[in-house]
Formats: structure tokens, sequence, C-alpha cells
């Protein structure tokens, strides 16, 4: 067993653990951590508890500090910050005439880097456009392209059952979706009836889905024994007529 906080960076994000040290963390701080990307800002979902070895990646990173209201402070200045970047990059693409749409802004914690997200149809040459937004802020700039499922979780919006999308709200991971679980459901096959607003097979295809699969396997059991059963019966019947 370990003691681990799970901490998580963005809404509907995954949660990641994290090895809480010396600290006491209760569910809603906020902590600093280092990441892959750097040094983070992040909510803790759940406080210090304790899970299982075999659950944990190693190796596991220390949270450098419980947030200040200085850290604090310095990450809605990089939300405020992100907003403007926002506009920037959208005036670049315009200028440089680029088929792409950008979606969302994020600045690390520390300032190293932005990073911004695009969807467009295939490969796009942004090198200019990279340039230009490096000389504005003197920082690493990466731009990264992303699916429309990923966008239709970072915009948010409403589905047609009227709630807000699932992806935005809640799921963190993209659970794979097929047709045949639409069939399994004896659901309409109409495109418009069973996607989503990003265009693709709605995620809430999967809730159920494994209902139904425990269903067909019960249904499946249960008419093999019918089967069975009405066997015996007509060797019966021939018996007596014998």
């Amino acid at each position: 067993m370990q003691t681990v906080i799970g901490v998580r960076f963005k809404r509907a994000g995954k949660i990641y653990y994290f090895d809480p040290d010396i600290f006491e963390i209760k569910d809603g701080e906020h902590v600093i951590v280092e990441t892959i990307r750097g040094v983070e800002y992040g909510t803790v979902i759940y406080g210090n508890k304790e899970v299982m070895s075999d659950e944990i990646i190693q190796p596991l990173k220390k949270v450098i500090r419980v947030a200040t209201e200085e850290d604090t402070q310095k990450y809605n200045e990089n939300k405020a910050n992100e907003k403007v970047a926002f506009r920037t990059g959208k005036e670049k693409i315009i200028e440089h005439n680029l088929p792409m749409k950008l979606i969302d802004v994020e600045y690390t914690f520390d300032g190293g880097k932005i990073i911004f997200y695009f969807t467009a149809e295939g490969r796009i040459d942004f090198r200019e456009l990279v340039k230009d937004l490096a000389a504005i802020y003197h920082t690493r700039i990466e731009l990264r392209q992303i699916g429309v499922r990923d966008e239709s979780k970072m915009l948010g919006g409403i589905a047609s059952c009227g709630r807000v999308l699932c992806c935005h709200s809640f799921l963190s991971d993209f659970a794979p979706v097929s047709i045949k679980m639409a069939k399994q459901q004896q659901l309409s096959l109409n495109p418009t009836k069973i996607s989503g607003i990003c265009g693709r097979l709605m995620c809430c295809l999967k809730y159920e889905n494994d209902l139904y699969e425990e269903c067909d396997r019960h249904c499946e059991k249960k008419a093999a024994q019918n089967i069975e059963e009405e066997k015996i019966d007509i060797n019966e019947l021939k018996k007596l007529e014998d």
C-alpha cells in the first residue's frame, strides 16, 4: 500500500497520482507538482488515501508544495493571458491564411511554454506562424492538432438529451464506440440520432452496452436450455410410441 493524492489539471481531465510526501492534503485543495510538461498547478480530486502498489506507475512524483495565494494568483494571471493569446493566435492564423481553426490556448504554470490547440482537415505547415508567436511571447510555442472529439470536450455544448456534453462535464477518457453497440441496443441507425455534436457516435452508447451484452448471453443460454428440454421431451414421447 502507498499513500497518494489524485490531481486533475483540466476540467473532466484524467486524474494523476502524486506522492503527498509530508503534506496532509484534502479534497479541493490546490497543489504545485512536477509533470512531464514541467511544473503545474492542479486541483486535488481526492486527498491522502491508501492504494495498492500495483495500481501505481512508478516512480511517483512528490508534491512540491500546497499552492499558496501567490501560486493561485499566478494561475489566474495565466488564464487571463490565455484569452489574450487566443485572440492573437486567431489574428495570426488569418494573417497567414492558414486553413485551421484555433480551439484553445494553454499556458504552462511557469510560463515556459504556450500550447495552441487547433483542428484542421489535413497537415498544416505552420512554421511561419510559430515564428511569429515566438517573437511576440519570447517563450516556447507548441501547436497541437486535435480531433473533433477533443474539440467538443474543450469547448463544451448541449447534447441532444438536453444536458451538458458528458466529455466536457465528467468523462476523462474517450472509450471506443462502435455501430455494433447501437445495433445491439436496437436503436435507430439514423446517423443524426446516434451521433453527438462532434459528428461521431455518441459516447453514451457505451454506458449500457455491458448490460445488453449480459442480457444477450443470458438469452442465448436460456434458448439453448429450452432446446435441450425440447429434445428431452421429444425423446420421451418417442419412448411412449415404442
